[in-house]
């Protein structure tokens, strides 16, 4: 039987004396998608930043509560080689403009020894890409740099940077807000992909986007979530809830 992924329980967090995140209970299974949704300032980008503890790069934060990941105390947790195993993709696609294609796949296994030899990164790198639903694009140009891609395919490399450190739990930030529609579908469908391979907590603004491939459904207002369930439990609330 699956367990959870990520466990959340009472958690609080300021930032400069104001409360964002206000007794967040919440578990995430293992190999879904997990979407949070709410309006903007709603506390979805922090509570992506308490998993990976990316808050402890923001200035005054202040965090209260249990954060578990697979079990691990978060919070107690080194957070670089927690980060390790946590993939994350942000909105604007960031990758290293001075690396190559396959560079940029490669930098994290690399430098954390996850291949032995220059044919298991290469099989890595390839592995990567496809599950990023990349590879057929840039097969033939992996010496290139990232400036020569599109900025949907930009984020699928980023994708795929990501996937490459074969992480349990990959974050995204609302990855398909600043690329085109067929991009997007590519994206979505490679996050469909991807439940066999790690557990996936998306954050979206598209109430479409989140009911064509969530299995779990969160909503955060004023920092707090007001629903949580599965998909079928809770697609009639996303509306009223969101509107």
């Amino acid at each position: 039987m699956m367990g959870n992924a990520v466990e959340i329980k009472g958690l609080n967090v300021r930032i400069k004396g104001r409360e964002v995140l206000k007794s967040i209970n919440l578990e995430v299974p293992e190999g879904v998608i997990y979407t949070v949704m709410g309006p903007s300032g709603s506390g979805k980008t922090t509570l992506l930043r308490v998993i990976n503890r990316l808050i402890d790069l923001v200035p005054q934060a202040e965090v209260e509560g249990e954060v578990s990941v697979f079990g691990e105390d978060v919070l107690k947790a080194d957070p670089y080689l927690l980060r390790r195993s946590i993939g994350m993709v942000f909105q604007t696609p960031n990758p290293f403009p001075h690396l190559t294609i396959y560079d940029n796949v490669a930098l994290g296994p690399r430098t954390n020894r996850l291949a032995r030899t220059k044919k298991e990164l290469d099989d890595l790198v390839e592995w990567a890409l496809r599950k990023a639903m990349l590879w057929d694009e840039v097969k033939e140009r992996l010496n290139a740099k990232p400036h020569e891609l599109s900025g949907g395919q930009k984020q699928r490399l980023c994708l795929a940077r990501a996937l490459a450190m074969k992480p349990k739990l990959l974050l995204l930030d609302e990855p398909t807000a600043n690329i085109d529609p067929a991009n997007t579908k590519r994206i979505e469908e490679a996050l469909r992909n991807l439940k066999n391979d790690t557990t996936i907590i998306l954050v979206t603004h598209y109430v479409d986007q989140a009911t064509r491939i969530s299995d779990y459904i969160a909503i955060l207002k004023e920092g707090s979530i007001r629903v949580s369930g599965e998909l079928r439990e809770v697609k009639n609330e996303l509306t009223k809830h969101l509107a």
